[in-house]
């Protein structure tokens, strides 16, 4: 099955990028490139999906 989630990411005010996934909540990611950011946050959201998961 496919879904398609929401990736909001932003410039951090020092260096590098964070992302969120309003649909997830707890899944943020943070990277050095928009790149990393985003592979960040597809690892958090599969954690937090995989969890939920298991514990149903």
């Amino acid at each position: 099955m496919k879904t398609e989630l929401t990736a909001i990411i932003k410039a951090a005010e020092e260096e590098g990028y964070w992302a969120i996934c309003p649909e997830v909540p707890g899944a943020n990611g943070q990277g050095e490139t928009i790149e990393e950011a985003k592979e960040s946050l597809k690892r958090a959201i599969q954690l937090i999906l995989d969890d939920r998961l298991a514990n149903r």
